[in-house]
């Protein structure tokens, strides 16, 4: 037996943080709470969960602020919970690095689906496949992507990455030299089709650069801006 998924449910209602660490302990998930953003923060940055349901709307720091300060920190993969469904909501909850969205009122079996396929695309839940001589592996000379483990390194040091992160880097680095406009990488990304602000993607592009920056300044350029249209990944050549 493996450790325990560590859950965090952040949320300023007792009866909402009672009903998801129902669904979530039936799951045999650790679950760990807080009523606001301020506990939230202290706790996500001493303790390393798998994944934080966080409530936007909350008192004194909300669930947006929250959000922002901790992807200084840390990567943990981290799903909003809001009652608010209005588009400009959803945008601001991705730009500051949420990996996924659900509005209230919603189905607790759905939250736990969808911690379950976070938990996938983080690696954090692994299956154990019989056949291990291939692979998934991108390599590229300044940047190798293992898609099977989730992991990737930059000149041989293993880069942080949010799952979303993980997720533009890896859909651009599979069709290198391929441009993709901002809509398309919503749609393929985020798997949302919305008219509104385009700067989701931006934001993330930015993040990415800077967290590949910090080891690797050959490994940042690889993700290329196309004025006018959008981004492509370009193989830079030793």
């Amino acid at each position: 037996m493996g450790n325990p998924i560590k859950v965090l449910v952040v949320d300023d209602e007792e009866r909402i943080r009672r009903l998801l660490r129902m669904y979530l302990e039936r799951e045999d998930y650790e679950i760990d709470e807080a009523e606001n953003g301020n506990i939230a923060l202290m706790k996500a940055i001493a303790i390393d969960y798998d994944v934080i349901l966080l409530d936007i709307m909350m008192p004194g720091k909300d669930g947006i602020e929250m959000c922002q300060e901790l992807r200084e920190k840390k990567a943990t993969p981290i799903i909003m919970l809001t009652a608010k469904g209005e588009e400009v909501n959803r945008v601001q909850g991705f730009e500051v690095g949420t990996d996924d969205y659900i509005v209230k009122p919603f189905s607790p079996r759905e939250v736990v689906l969808r911690v379950k396929a976070l938990l996938r695309r983080s690696s954090r839940i692994t299956s154990v496949q019989a056949d291990t001589t291939t692979r998934d592996i991108i390599v590229f000379p300044h940047l190798t992507i293992d898609h099977d483990a989730h992991r990737v390194t930059a000149v041989g040091e293993e880069v942080s990455l949010t799952p979303k992160e993980y997720e533009l880097l890896y859909f651009l680095a599979k069709s290198p030299d391929k441009v993709f406009d901002r809509e398309q990488l919503l749609k393929e990304v985020w798997h949302y089709e919305f008219f509104g602000d385009l700067r989701t993607v931006d934001t993330h592009v930015k993040r990415l650069r800077e967290k590949l920056n910090r080891i690797s300044e050959d490994a940042a350029k690889m993700i290329t801006t196309v004025w006018g249209v959008g981004y492509k990944f370009e193989v830079i050549q030793e």
